[in-house]
């Protein structure tokens, strides 16, 4: 018997505006343990949303989202959250907090003993390439790449299973925001956690993801291996989007063979 997805979602829709603003209409998704899955559109069509109905930053309006096959309805929210690795792209470390005391914060709330926040900060830092001198830093004094690498650390700090992250990279230039996602996929695989990214980059969906889910007007167009999408005939809202990376693959490759013409 094959074993229950990780995260579902199940026909969840969600309506704002006193319903006259429809965000999702019975979207299904099931996402396996240790997947790492990207959710790409445009804006608007119902990506955020769908990844806030998980933790129940968002509560749906219709259907059903299961966590271990638990309906999160039934679960405490705030408990939910710390079980829930949540990293966005205003990063969101608290400016009064040390470096260490942002990414302690959840275990803290867990209860852990002091000695072993202190000894999971210094492993994080390692982990996300900062140096262990940063924990007693305020954010300010950090670059936004390293900010964002104090967040995914907080994000993790107390050894979640599932890692949501709303366009974490999105505000960043593009050289560190290809080191840090290549840092985050390289994270990803070294923990086995899961891993839900909206992303309006779609390389970079292609790039990280083990699987893309093509949004669009509040429903899941599409959904597969990013080689499959890019490779298939498909309806035009998704084929367009996937598009995107070859066409700027080939740009790349016409104007280099200019250059090398010159």
């Amino acid at each position: 018997m094959p074993a229950r997805p990780l995260i579902e979602l199940d026909k969840v829709s969600k309506s704002f505006d006193g319903g006259r603003s429809l965000a999702l209409r019975e979207v299904s998704l099931a996402v396996e343990a240790g997947a790492f899955i990207a959710l790409v559109g445009a804006s608007g069509s119902g990506k955020t949303t769908a990844m806030k109905l998980i933790n129940r930053l968002l509560e749906p309006d219709g259907g059903e989202v299961r966590l271990e096959g638990t309906p999160v309805r039934s679960l405490d929210a705030p408990l939910l959250r710390r079980r829930i690795g949540y990293v966005f792209q205003g990063i969101g470390l608290f400016p009064h907090m040390t470096i260490a005391e942002n990414i302690g914060i959840t275990p803290q709330l867990l209860g852990w003993k002091r000695a072993e926040i202190d000894t999971r900060v210094a492993e994080l830092l390692d982990l996300v390439e900062l140096p262990r001198d940063y924990a007693g830093r305020l954010p300010h004094a950090l670059s936004g790449g390293q900010r964002q690498r104090a967040g995914v650390a907080r994000a993790i700090a107390a050894r979640p299973r599932v890692v949501l992250m709303d366009e974490p990279f999105g505000a960043l230039d593009p050289i560190t925001r290809d080191a840090l996602g290549t840092a985050w996929r390289a994270i990803h695989d070294r923990l086995g956690v899961t891993t839900i990214m909206v992303t309006h980059d779609v390389q970079e969906a292609v790039l990280l993801a083990d699987r893309i889910a093509v949004m669009g007007g509040g429903r899941i167009l599409a959904e597969d291996a990013p080689g499959p999408l890019l490779a298939v005939r498909a309806p035009p809202e998704v084929a367009t989007l996937m598009a995107m990376p070859r066409h700027q693959a080939e740009r790349i490759g016409a104007l280099t063979a200019k250059t090398a013409h010159e």
